[in-house]
C-alpha cells in the first residue's frame, strides 16, 4: 500500500494485516484449507504483536434478544477490522454480502475478505466498507 495516505485506525490495522497475510501466502502458497491459512495468519500476526481475537462469537439481534445462531468472525484485529478469510476458486458475490452482514451484525465499519486460493495475493483481497 505504498504511497496510500492511511486515514484512520483501520487503515492502518488493514495495511499491517495485509503485511501479514501476504507473509502467509509467499510462504504458503495456494491449494490449503482455510484452517491451515487461519492458523498460520494468527501466528503471523502474533509474531507482529498484532492484537487479535480468533473465531469471535457473533450474536443476531432478535426482537431485541441477542441470540447465538453460530455465526463466528473468523478475525477481528486490533478490535476494529473483520476478517474472513477464503480458500476458494473466486471471491463471489456471496462472500460480500456474507462480510457486510457480519460488518452489521458487529457493528465495525471495516472488513477484509482474503482469499488465499490464488496466484498472486493481491488479486485475492476485497476491502469492505459497510455504508459506503
Amino acid at each position: 500500500m505504498a504511497g496510500v495516505k492511511l486515514d484512520s485506525e483501520a487503515d492502518r490495522i488493514g495495511e499491517a494485516l495485509i503485511g501479514a497475510a501476504i507473509e502467509v501466502h509467499r510462504h504458503l502458497g495456494p491449494g490449503l484449507l482455510e484452517s491451515a491459512y487461519e492458523e498460520c495468519l494468527c501466528h503471523e500476526l502474533s509474531a507482529r504483536k498484532i492484537p487479535f481475537q480468533r473465531q469471535v462469537s457473533l450474536p443476531v439481534s432478535y426482537k431485541k434478544c441477542k441470540l447465538d445462531c453460530g455465526y463466528r468472525l473468523d478475525l477481528l484485529v486490533g478490535g476494529e477490522v473483520v476478517v474472513e478469510l477464503k480458500a476458494v476458486e473466486r471471491l463471489e458475490s456471496i462472500h460480500v454480502a456474507q462480510m457486510i452482514t457480519y460488518l452489521k451484525l458487529s457493528g465495525h465499519r471495516v472488513g477484509y475478505l482474503i482469499n488465499f486460493n490464488v496466484k498472486v495475493l493481491k488479486g485475492g483481497i476485497r476491502r469492505i466498507v459497510h455504508g459506503y
